[in-house]
C-alpha cells in the first residue's frame, strides 16, 4: 500500500454497535469473518453465546446484530468453513465441537447444533477447519490435539499430548502438515497422517508466555511469543530445518499477547496485541530483515480480537486491498485497507492477484488416504469472480450425518458441508522443489509483484537497522545526571569528539565527555536568569573544571529555552525566550545584532535552512513562521502548524525546500506535518500519523540519504523515514527499539560512520546512567564495494564558510564537499556484473568441505534427532551463508 494510504478506520456510524465483545481469556479466536458474516465471542450468557453480524452494512448503512446460545460454557473458539459462509464451528469449556447452520442477523436462527463432536479431552481451546479438505476439523485442548471428519463418530487421530498448555495452532496451506506452539516454550510440527507424534519439535520463544504461530508461505512459519526481556518477538522458521529460527524481531515491551494474521496473496503481516490500541501492518520480506512495517494504526478502542475479511468479499472498485474486523468492549471496527487509485470501471489486476477459491480440493476421505491438494484459485474480476454463498442457495436445515454408516454411505447422505468439486485443478498443488534460493522466501511471484505495486515508491533504506554497538565503546556507569530536562530541550549534545550532559546539581553544571577517552569534566552553566555563556574548550580537552566563561550575551528578558548556531557563518548564534522574541548574536562582538518577533506564544523550536538565509520557528500559538532576518525583523510567511500545544520541532527536508515539524494534534497524539517553504499559508501538504506519548519527537535529517531519524525523550522506539518531494512524501523505513527508555539521541558527523559496513548514520544514545554509541545500517549484499549510491558526496558542515560580519552585510557561504570513499574501495557501481549466486548451498557442499571425523559426528547426530532422542540443533544449522564479520558481538 502507498505511504499515503494509511489504514481507514470509519467515524463511529460505521461501528457495528451493540457487541458486548468478552473479556474473558482463552487460546482461541474471539472473532472471525466469513465473506457473509462476521461471528464473535461475547460476554453474554456467561460467554456462552455468539453474536453475529453481517460484514457488510445494509442499504440504510446500519447493521443488525443477534446472539447464539451455543454452549453450556464459555466459547473458547470458532471458525467458518472456508467454503461455506454460514458453517460455523464452536468448541467450549464444556468439552464439546458444535457445527451451525447459521442465517443472516435479520432471519430467525437455529437453536439446534447440525453436528455435535466430543472429543472427550476436557476444555477445548482451538477449532480449526482444515484448509483444503472439506468436513476435516483440527480440535485441541489443553494439552491434546485431534484431527476430525465430522461424517464419523471418533477422530481421525489422536496426537501426542503436549507437556504444556497448547496455545497455537495452524494448517499448512495445503493441510498436509500442522503446527503448533506450546507454553512448554516448544514449537512442533506434526505430519497427522504419517505418526501420532511430532516429527520436529525445537526451542521456541524464551518466555513461557502466550504464543501463537501461522504460516505465511509455503515452508516458512511465523511465531509470536516473548523473548526473555519480556518484549513481544516474532519468529521466522523454515519447517523443512526446524532446528533454529532464519530470524527474529522483538517489538515493544508488553504483557499483551499478540494475534497475527496473514495475507498470503499480499504478503501482509498484521500484529495487534490483546488490550493494546495499536494495529501494527508489515511486509514479509524474502531477506533480512524479513518483516518491514507498512503501517503503524492507532486505534480509537483497545483492541479484544481482529479479523480478516476474505479476499472475495472486499470491494475491488475502491481498490480496497485489505479489511481489518477489530473486535472492542462494545464495537467492531471496520479498518478498511485502500489503495489511492483513479476511482472507476477498470479493474486494476496489478492489486489483484488470483485468490483462494470456495470450492474444496478433495474430501475428508480423500485427505486421509494421502493426497494434498490446494484449492483453485479464482479471480477478483467482477465479471469473473464468483458470487457469494447466500442461505437461499443452500441447505438451510440439512440433517445430521446418521452415526456408524459405511464410508459410502456417508458420503450420499444429507451433509452440513459443501462437496468438493470434481473440477479442483491438482497441478495447483504445491511444487515439492520449491525451495530458500533467494533468501527466506521463495521468489517473487505474481503476489509479491501485487504488494510491491501496492505499496508503490520504495525506499532503499526501508530495511534499515539500528544497532547499539559493542559495550567496550559505552561509557557507563554515570551518576547523577540531570534526566528531566525541559520538553523544548533536546537533552544533551554531542560531537565527534564530545559529548555535553546535564548534571543534577545546583548551579546548573554540564558535564563533557571526551568520546575518545572517556575522560570527563564539569563547567558551569545558567540560563534561567536569561543570559548566555559561551565556553571555549581547547582543542586538545579540558584540563581543569571551567568557572568563568569566555563571554555573557544579555538581551532577552525572561528565560532563554533554545539556542541555534548558523550553518555556514561562524560565531552568529540565534536564541529562542519566552519573551517571545528569537535573537542574533554575533559571538565575536558579544552583541546582538538582530531581533525577530510576530510570535504569540512560546516559540516550541526554529531551524536555519540549509543555505543559511531564513530561519523557520513553529509556535504554540498553532502557527509556523519562516524569517528573512536580514530583511525583515518580521515573518516574510507564516501559516497553520499542529494543532496540538504539547510542544513541536521544526526541521529543514528535501534541500530547503520542504519544513518538517513534529508535533500533536488536537487529540494529543503525535504527528509529523511537511510544509511547503513557499506556501506555509497552504497548510501541510502531507501529514502521518505516530503514536500516543507525551514526549515531543525530536528530529534528525541527513540531506545526503533524506533520511529522517525521530525519537522521543522517554521513548524505547526510533522511527525512520525517507522524505521525498512528491506523494507518498513519507515513506516509512524499519524502526530501532532500545531495550530501556532513553533520555535522548544525538547525531555525529558523517565522517564517524563506517562506510565499509554502509553504516548511513551514527548516533550516541543518552540512558539513565550510560552514553551509548548507536549504529544505523543499510543491509546490503556486496559490502566489499563502496556503495556510492546511499554515500554521495558529504558537506563539511562543521567548517564554517564565512564569518558573521560577512553574512550580515548580505553574503552567502557554501559548505565544502569530500568524499567518503576509502582508497580501497571501488563504488559499486563500477563493480563487474556477476552471475546470480544462490544464497543457501546443498548440504552437500558444506559436507565436502569437513574432515570425515566431522561427517561421522553429523551423520551420528542426524541419526539420533530423526530418532527423537535429541533436540538439539545441528551443526549445520548454524550455516546460514553469513559472512563472519556480519554475526554480533
Amino acid at each position: 500500500m502507498q505511504k499515503s494510504s494509511v489504514p481507514n478506520a470509519p467515524g463511529v456510524r460505521g461501528w457495528i454497535a451493540n457487541v458486548r465483545g468478552a473479556s474473558f481469556s482463552s487460546q482461541g479466536k474471539h472473532i472471525k469473518s466469513s465473506c457473509s458474516l462476521v461471528a464473535f465471542n461475547t460476554d453474554q450468557a456467561g460467554g456462552g453465546m455468539v453474536g453475529l453480524s453481517s460484514v457488510n452494512a445494509a442499504s440504510d448503512g446500519k447493521w443488525t446484530v443477534t446472539q447464539i446460545s451455543c454452549h453450556a460454557d464459555l466459547v473458547t473458539d470458532l471458525d467458518f468453513s472456508p467454503f461455506d459462509d454460514y458453517l460455523l464451528a464452536t468448541c467450549s469449556a464444556d468439552e464439546t465441537v458444535k457445527l451451525w447452520r447459521v442465517c443472516d442477523p435479520d432471519q430467525d436462527q437455529c437453536s439446534n447444533a447440525e453436528v455435535t463432536l466430543s472429543p472427550a479431552d476436557g476444555r477445548l481451546e482451538v477449532v480449526l477447519f482444515h484448509p483444503a479438505a472439506s468436513g476435516l476439523l483440527a480440535v485441541a485442548s489443553v494439552r491434546g490435539l485431534q484431527v476430525w471428519d465430522v461424517t464419523r463418530d471418533a477422530a481421525l487421530t489422536v496426537l501426542e499430548q503436549h507437556e504444556d498448555q497448547l496455545q497455537g495452532l495452524a494448517w499448512k496451506e495445503d493441510g498436509s502438515l500442522l503446527a503448533s506452539s506450546c507454553k512448554d516454550k516448544k514449537l512442533r510440527l506434526f505430519d497427522p497422517r504419517a505418526q501420532p507424534s511430532a516429527v520436529q519439535c525445537v526451542q521456541g520463544h524464551q518466555a513461557n508466555r502466550d504464543s501463537r504461530v501461522l504460516w505465511v508461505k509455503d515452508d516458512s512459519l511465523l511465531t509470536t511469543g516473548f523473548n526473555q526481556m519480556r518484549q513481544q518477538e516474532v519468529r521466522l522458521w523454515d519447517s523443512r530445518k526446524l532446528s533454529s529460527s532464519l530470524s527474529s524481531l522483538s517489538l515493544a515491551t508488553s504483557n499483551a499477547t499478540l494475534m497475527p494474521l496473514f495475507d498470503p496473496d499480499s504478503g501482509l503481516l498484521i500484529v495487534s496485541g490483546n488490550g493494546e490500541s495499536v494495529i501494527d501492518c508489515f511486509e514479509v520480506n524474502s531477506s533480512e530483515p524479513f518483516l518491514s512495517q507498512v503501517s503503524h494504526c492507532l486505534t480509537d478502542l483497545s483492541t479484544r480480537g481482529v479479523a480478516l475479511v476474505p479476499k472475495l468479499a472486499l470491494d475491488v472498485s475502491c481498490c480496497e486491498v485489505l479489511r481489518l474486523l477489530q473486535l472492542t468492549d462494545n464495537f467492531i471496527v471496520p479498518i478498511s485497507y485502500q489503495v489511492p487509485r483513479k476511482a472507476g470501471q477498470d479493474f486494476h489486476a496489478d492489486l489483484y492477484p488470483d485468490t483462494v477459491g470456495h470450492t474444496p480440493a478433495m474430501t475428508a476421505e480423500d485427505w486421509w488416504k494421502g493426497e494434498n491438494k490446494q484449492v483453485e484459485r479464482v479471480s477478483l474480476h467482477p465479471s469473473k469472480r464468483p458470487k457469494p454463498a447466500t442461505p437461499s442457495a443452500q441447505e438451510t436445515k440439512p440433517k445430521d450425518l446418521p452415526r456408524g454408516k459405511s464410508k459410502e454411505e456417508a458420503s450420499s447422505s444429507s451433509s452440513p458441508l459443501s462437496t468438493p468439486s470434481s473440477s479442483a485443478d491438482p497441478s495447483r498443488s504445491p511444487s515439492s522443489t520449491s525451495g530458500l534460493s533467494s533468501g527466506f522466501l521463495p521468489s517473487p511471484s505474481q503476489s509479491s509483484r501485487a504488494i510491491h505495486s501496492m505499496l508503490g515508491p520504495s525506499s532503499k533504506f526501508r530495511h534499515i537497522q539500528g544497532a547499539v554497538l559493542h559495550r567496550d565503546t559505552h561509557i557507563t556507569n554515570l551518576r547523577g545526571l540531570h534526566l528531566t530536562t525541559p520538553g523544548e530541550c533536546d537533552g544533551f549534545c554531542a560531537n565527534g569528539q564530545r559529548v555535553a550532559v546535564p548534571l543534577a546539581i545546583a548551579g546548573g553544571q554540564i558535564a563533557v565527555f571526551e568520546v575518545r577517552y572517556c575522560i570527563h569534566f564539569s563547567f558551569l552553566l545558567t540560563g534561567d536568569d536569561a543570559k548566555i555563556r559561551v565556553w571555549q574548550i581547547p582543542k586538545g580537552g579540558l584540563t581543569e573544571t571551567l568557572t568563568e566563561p569566555e563571554c555573557v550575551l544579555r538581551g532577552h528578558t525572561e528565560k532563554i529555552y533554545s539556542i541555534k548556531f548558523h550553518p555556514h557563518a561562524s560565531s552568529l548564534l540565534a536564541s529562542s525566550s519566552y519573551d517571545l522574541t528569537v535573537r542574533l548574536w554575533n559571538l565575536e562582538t558579544g552583541e546582538e545584532v538582530k531581533r525577530l518577533s510576530g510570535h504569540q506564544d512560546q516559540i516550541f523550536g526554529m531551524a536555519w535552512s540549509p543555505d543559511g538565509k531564513l530561519l523557520a520557528t513553529v509556535c504554540k500559538d498553532g502557527k509556523v513562521r519562516l524569517y528573512d532576518p536580514r530583511k525583515s525583523t518580521l515573518p516574510i510567511q507564516e501559516g497553520p502548524g499542529p494543532e496540538g500545544h504539547r510542544g513541536a520541532r521544526v526541521v529543514w527536508v528535501c534541500d530547503g525546500k520542504y519544513l518538517l515539524v513534529s508535533g500533536f494534534d488536537s487529540r494529543s497524539e503525535r504527528q509529523l506535518y511537511l510544509f511547503s517553504a513557499e506556501s506555509l499559508a497552504s497548510g501541510s501538504v502531507a501529514s502521518v500519523p505516530a503514536d500516543v506519548s507525551p514526549s515531543t519527537l525530536i528530529p534528525f535529517y541527513d540531506p545526503d540519504t533524506s533520511v529522517l531519524i525521530l525519537t522521543g525523550k522517554g521513548d524505547t522506539r526510533v522511527y525512520t523515514y525517507e522524505i521525498v518531494p512528491e506523494a507518498p512524501y513519507f515513506m516509512e523505513c524499519s524502526s530501532f527499539h532500545s531495550s530501556e527508555p532513553h533520555k535522548g539521541l544525538c547525531f555525529l558527523p558523517k565522517t564517524e560512520c563506517d562506510v565499509r559496513d554502509v553504516e548511513v548514520a551514527r548516533a550516541v544514545r543518552l540512558g539513565k546512567t550510560t552514553i551509548e554509541p548507536v549504529a544505523f545500517r543499510v543491509p546490503r549484499v556486496k559490502k566489499e564495494f563502496f556503495q556510492d549510491d546511499v554515500f554521495p558526496e558529504t558537506a563539511v558542515w562543521w567548517e564554517a564558510s564565512l564569518t558573521a560580519a560577512a553574512w550580515l552585510s548580505g553574503s552567502n557561504g557554501q559548505h565544502r564537499k569530500i568524499s567518503l570513499r576509502p582508497k580501497d574501495m571501488t563504488p559499486v557501481s563500477e563493480a563487474p556484473k556477476e552471475a546470480p549466486v544462490k544464497k543457501y548451498l546443498p548440504s552437500s557442499v558444506y559436507l565436502e568441505e569437513k574432515t570425515d571425523e566431522q561427517k561421522k559426528e553429523e551423520l551420528l547426530s542426524a541419526m539420533v534427532a530423526k530418532l527423537g532422542n535429541r533436540e538439539d540443533p545441528l551443526p549445520q544449522a548454524s550455516y546460514e551463508g553469513v559472512d563472519e564479520d556480519e554475526w554480533d558481538d
